[in-house]
């Protein structure tokens, strides 16, 4: 359910940058979905590399920083072999990655359980009379 929910996301976020940059086109929101299923395959399959190859180049520092570029790339490579995405720059792509970044940490913090919500949770299968103190 998660998957789905980043990959509307994404789509979602690829779409409405399209809509207000000059420089990017979609077709529709079903590609703008295509596009967002291409780029995460691309980056579970060759993604993970080419930041992993980033990461020792600089030892772990900047690794957002290389994460955006990684996934600016992804996208232009996505652009070359769809005919429904246009992406003129690598700029564009640069802004289409950082917000979906932003996007999906913004998720994953409305998804993720919250520790008082866990702990309310607790405490309702285990009522706090029915400790028994020593």
């Amino acid at each position: 359910m998660n998957l789905i929910l980043h990959l509307l996301l994404d789509a979602a976020v690829i779409f409405g940058l399209a809509y207000v940059m000059p420089q990017v086109d979609v077709k529709s929101f079903g590609k703008a979905f295509l596009v967002a299923i291409i780029l995460a395959f691309l980056n579970v399959t060759i993604g993970w590399l080419l930041r992993g190859v980033g990461n020792l180049v600089t030892f772990f520092a900047l690794s957002f920083v290389i994460r955006l570029v990684v996934t600016a790339l992804l996208l232009k490579l996505v652009d070359s072999f769809m005919s429904s995405l246009t992406i003129q720059g690598f700029w564009p792509a640069l802004v289409i990655a950082l917000a979906v970044a932003v996007a999906g940490a913004v998720l994953d913090q409305v998804l993720a359980p919250t520790h008082a919500a866990t702990y309310d949770s607790v405490t309702q299968l285990m009522p706090v009379s029915s400790i028994q103190t020593f």
